[in-house]
């Protein structure tokens, strides 16, 4: 069973193979393909915040103690995300490719500094205190 670390950074790669074939089809201007790519992008972002929300984080603020730290930032910055892809939605409803390119410009910031923090600094962080349990919580995020 991989880590807890390799089993969330092999969804982050899967988010952003699903987030460019959106992309692509923006910038082919197809807008039926990219509204297509663009819900399962959104689906598979939200996916991978519930796991993270519902199991890892409390399990993490639970062996640490700590409330206040990363997975508050995670959480603030899921938020943040959350906004751009409501955006991005917006855009594509209105059936404007250039305004949802310019969110996915934005969004592509976001999720490049919050992977990194999150594959540098907490899942090592989680791999450590929650060896223990790393087998049971990967079972528990499996779709």
């Amino acid at each position: 069973m991989p880590s807890v670390a390799e089993f969330l950074a092999a969804e982050h790669r899967q988010c952003d193979d699903c987030f460019a074939t959106a992309e692509e089809a923006a910038h082919l201007a197809d807008l039926v393909g990219c509204r297509a790519r663009f819900q399962q992008f959104q689906v598979a972002m939200e996916r991978h915040f519930q796991k993270e929300e519902d199991t890892l984080f409390p399990a993490f603020e639970q062996a640490t103690g700590n409330t206040m730290g990363p997975t508050r930032v995670m959480r603030l910055e899921h938020q943040q995300m959350r906004d751009a892809l409501a955006e991005m939605n917006n855009a594509l409803a209105g059936g404007d490719l250039e305004e949802y390119l310019g969110q996915a410009e934005t969004l592509l910031i976001l999720m490049q500094q919050h992977n990194i923090k999150e594959e540098q600094i907490l899942y090592p962080m989680c791999d450590r205190m929650l060896a223990d349990s790393a087998d049971s919580m990967i079972q528990a995020m499996q779709d």
